[in-house]
């Protein structure tokens, strides 16, 4: 944009500001006067609500008129009555009404009716004493020939508009032919009255049911915008002619400014809801009804508030005058582009040539960003909706309450800025309630079918069987089932684990008792029959290897039995374990050096007092420096070293091993599972399985695990706290390792 046009428009603003500022400024000069008028409106007598709720009355009493007469004269039975009509209004609005039916004589008809209430009824305005009263006389040929209405809350032009509109009412309860056909009252005069508590009880029900007693204040700000709605039509006016006449000054034109170049729709609407919305236009009449009885801001009555009050206001009414500048000026482009108007700046041609396929790219920028924002808000509502797909009910929920109160309020609000279309907005908000609760209810089902599925697989042992898939709400219980899956099928494998480990139990045990007893047997028979007294000694020899080789097996089990039946006596007692590991090491000496081994020992230096049993953590170094000696490679060096930590202590004992590791190092552990399958060396199997039990009992672990060639055996033993005896024996159950 040149220099020039931005000069004219510079111009145009200020000619705008200057015009708006007026406006606003006139209109703050009308709040004296508002002022003075509410204030005068607030000292008369306010008659309007009990003339305004009397109104309300007539067609009961018009059917009243019928009702009373045929309870005196019976011409159709009452429950007929009833059958035919149901409840009438008449019933509700008599509690508050004294009633009677009299002759032409000034008779009572009634029996309900008793002779003072009669009297009273028929006397003047003074002697009756009734706030309100009205009588209907009725001709011998059943016309309705009078009706008089009086009472000490009502001024002659009360009376008379009363009257009128009583009579009215009865012409259409007689034209209608509904109840007045029940019976043909003729030659008397029924007469209804209000006294003072009745009237005003009747009137304070009446504003309740019909909400006027809420909407004083917006009775009050219609007061407030009578008085200025001239001088607001005017000015409106003035501004509307000031749109469309200012482009004609090239100077001035300040039409083709982005702000004005908005599609024809939008401010067609805003012109609609100015001019035509109740609630909109109620909105600056309550600011100035609440800013000229001082409640607008706290503290109004002091000039700083007040000033900033008036400023408020000003504001507002720059606003709203400068809307319909804006909403004149953007629609009269009409003018200056005539049918390119029309093709330019409409949203209708837009999406109409869109979805021919025939869009400019003005066109496909605009759907771009409508469809933009309908992305953005079925995003929002998409992820409320997978919020509630997957509440997680063991949380708090509250948040999530709330935002769905927030959201429904909001809705509830807008369908009630509609005001008379809210019926019809209603309507369409529940039907899509319907739905949308109606899609949540179908959805959780699915998912619930989902999870049917899953716990039917795995209630028929398909523990292999994925559960997968999002249910939403029930994801934590998919989670558990997932868990109690995993925990089915943990126990499962465990149970045919230790049915192998029992058919190979049986195996081994058979072998490994078999095998020394057979040669007892066999060296004992040839010992029988020889005669040669060095034979006789070598098989006696053999006898006593055997035997001690078979006894060696059976304290195994028997000892792997008592601690698997947790049986086994522990003897706690002080013990230096630096001392006891050393010791194991010195009493194996013989078959470290049998086997070529190099021992490196990384011990601490000090002594280090634990509380344990001295016999089984003693066992347990045995085992494991004798299972070093069995499979270690020879010529290689093995490693241990114990490390003191803050509440236990740490021993790592490795050796590179003589035959390939092809083990599992979770049953290595085992009983009678052994490092080599062919069953080359000697033992009973029991080693590993003894020592790791009795870790366990002193709450301890075991742990093997092998790198290519490198067997690593690792013992952690607790620091127990010592009691103040100096030993104590007790039954000790096994503490499994984790």
């Amino acid at each position: 944009m040149d220099t020039k046009s931005k000069s004219s428009h510079k111009s145009g603003i200020f000619v705008v500001i200057i015009l708006l500022s007026i406006c606003s400024l006139i209109m703050l000069s009308r709040y004296s006067g508002i002022s003075s008028n509410l204030e005068s409106l607030e000292k008369e007598p306010e008659v309007l609500p009990y003339e305004s709720s009397l109104r309300s009355v007539g067609y009961d009493l018009a059917e009243g008129n019928y009702l009373l007469y045929n309870e005196y004269a019976g011409e159709t039975e009452p429950s007929e009555v009833l059958e035919e009509y149901g409840q009438r209004n008449f019933d509700l609005t008599s509690r508050y009404l004294d009633y009677g039916v009299f002759n032409s004589e000034g008779e009572q008809l009634l029996d309900s009716v008793s002779e003072t209430e009669a009297e009273r009824l028929t006397g003047d305005e003074e002697s009756g004493n009734y706030s309100f009263r009205v009588k209907y006389s009725f001709s011998e040929n059943g016309a309705l020939s009078d009706i008089q209405v009086d009472g000490t809350e009502l001024s002659p032009e009360q009376e008379y508009n009363l009257e009128s509109s009583f009579l009215y009412d009865a012409e259409q309860v007689r034209m209608e032919d509904m109840i007045s056909s029940i019976a043909d009252p003729s030659g008397i005069t029924v007469v209804y009255g209000m006294d003072e508590e009745n009237l005003a009880a009747f009137t304070q029900d009446y504003m309740t049911e019909y909400g006027l007693g809420s909407e004083n204040a917006d009775a009050s700000a219609v007061d407030a915008s009578s008085y200025y709605r001239d001088a607001m039509e005017t000015l409106g006016f003035i501004v509307i002619l000031t749109a469309l006449l200012l482009p004609v000054r090239r100077r001035l034109d300040i039409s083709e400014m982005k702000l004005f170049r908005v599609p024809f729709e939008i401010p067609v609407l805003v012109l609609f809801l100015m001019l035509c919305s109740y609630e909109v236009n109620m909105i600056p009449a309550q600011i100035v009804y609440m800013t000229v009885k001082g409640t607008l801001l706290p503290g109004m009555g002091y000039g700083g508030m007040e000033m900033l009050a008036m400023a408020f206001n000003f504001a507002m009414w720059f606003f709203i005058f400068g809307v319909l500048f804006w909403a004149v000026t953007s629609i009269r482009a009409v003018v200056r582009m005539k049918g390119a108007y029309w093709r330019e700046r409409t949203l209708t041609m837009k999406l109409i040539r869109h979805y021919r396929g025939k869009g400019t790219e003005s066109d496909e920028a605009m759907v771009r960003k409508a469809g933009g924002i309908v992305r953005r808000i079925k995003r929002f509502f998409a992820k409320q909706y997978d919020a509630l797909q997957h509440l997680d009910f063991r949380d708090k929920t509250n948040r999530t309450i709330l935002k769905i109160v927030v959201i429904n309020y909001i809705i509830l609000a807008i369908v009630c800025f509609f005001w008379y279309y809210g019926a019809f907005a209603l309507i369409i908000y529940s039907v899509l309630l319907f739905l949308f609760l109606r899609k949540y209810v179908k959805d959780l089902q699915d998912k619930y079918k989902l999870l049917l599925k899953s716990t039917n697989q795995l209630a028929e042992g398909h523990l292999d069987a994925p559960i997968e898939g999002d249910i939403g709400l029930f994801n934590p219980i998919q989670e558990e089932l997932k868990k109690i899956q995993k925990g089915f099928k943990k126990a499962v494998d465990e149970e045919v684990k230790n049915e192998r480990m029992k058919t190979e139990l049986v195996t081994n045990v058979s072998h490994d008792l078999r095998t020394p007893l057979t040669a007892i047997i066999t060296y004992t028979d040839l010992l029988k029959h020889e005669k040669d007294e060095e034979k006789r000694k070598e098989y006696i020899d053999v006898l006593e290897r055997k035997s001690l080789r078979l006894k060696v097996l059976i304290e195994d089990l028997f000892e792997i039995s008592k601690a698997a039946s947790k049986s086994v006596a522990m003897h706690f007692m002080k013990v230096d374990i630096v001392d006891l590991i050393k010791q194991a090491g010195l009493e194996n000496d013989s078959k470290i050096r049998e086997a070529h081994l190099e021992f490196r020992w990384k011990l601490p230096e000090h002594k280090l007092v634990m509380w344990l049993d001295s016999q089984k953590t003693y066992r347990i170094f045995e085992n494991l420096i004798v299972n070093i000696t069995k499979y270690a490679m020879p010529h290689t060096r093995v490693y241990i070293e114990m490390t003191e930590r803050e509440n236990e202590v740490h021993i790592s004992m490795k050796n590179v091993s003589a035959t390939e590791l092809n083990f599992d190092t979770e049953e290595i552990t085992d009983r009678f599972v052994r490092g080599d399958a062919s069953r080359n060396t000697e033992g009973s199997g029991l080693g590993l399985a003894i020592a790791k039990s009795f870790a366990e009992l002193q709450h301890g672990t075991l742990k093997i695990s092998t790198e290519a060639d490198l067997f690593k055996a690792e013992i952690t033993l607790p620091k127990l706290e010592i009691p103040p005896e100096e030993e104590q024996v007790k039954e000790a159950e096994i503490i499994p390792a984790e």
